[in-house]
């Protein structure tokens, strides 16, 4: 079957294209996925400890 290779040019290109959109949205998604994570990480940073004040972090002590 013989083919225009007109036709056989923008088919390419439509393909190339949407892949192209196709790898944008995964860009896009990922990127709102990370910013999700470091806002939610942020809070559990920042939110109160309750009545109590936190704990230093202790050091090592070498037992005896």
């Amino acid at each position: 079957m013989l083919v225009h290779t007109d036709l056989m040019l923008d088919l390419a290109h439509h393909h190339q294209r949407e892949l192209v959109a196709e790898a944008d949205k995964w860009r896009l998604l990922r990127s709102a996925r990370e910013a999700r994570r470091a806002r939610k990480a942020q809070a559990v940073r920042g939110r109160p400890t309750g009545n109590l004040a936190s704990c230093e972090p202790s050091a090592a002590v070498p037992a005896r």
